[in-house]
């Protein structure tokens, strides 16, 4: 989900003006991909209980970060209402997920001899 919304950021963002290049294009390029390599990071650190929710909640904050871009580009003029409440709408539930595996971990973690869960 939050891959695809990053791709759905970078299609429309390329409507921006020269230039936001290096400012409001490049900022919700990098927060809406940010919180898909977070996720991915996360997973690949489930072997360690602070790792992972570490991993995750650096995702939630660029997901909120991705929110405030896009209310910037409607301010501007630079985004429709509409796509933009969608995308904002999506990271809502991106968010809401990020939120529910960081308050319990468990299920996504792995555990083994090697985990360093506080649960252990």
């Amino acid at each position: 989900m939050a891959f695809d919304a990053a791709m759905r950021i970078f299609e429309m963002s390329k409507a921006f003006p020269p230039e936001e290049r290096y400012s409001l294009t490049d900022q919700i390029r990098r927060s809406s991909r940010s919180v898909a390599a977070n996720v991915a990071e996360a997973w690949r650190k489930r072997r360690y209980d602070a790792a992972f929710v570490q991993r995750l909640s650096h995702s939630e904050a660029e997901a909120a970060e991705t929110q405030v871009w896009l209310e910037f580009a409607v301010k501007c003029g630079y985004l429709d209402r509409d796509q933009a409440r969608e995308l904002y709408t999506t990271y809502d539930h991106i968010l809401g997920k990020l939120v529910h595996m960081i308050n319990n971990p468990e299920p996504w973690l792995l555990l083994g001899p090697n985990s360093t869960n506080k649960s252990s």
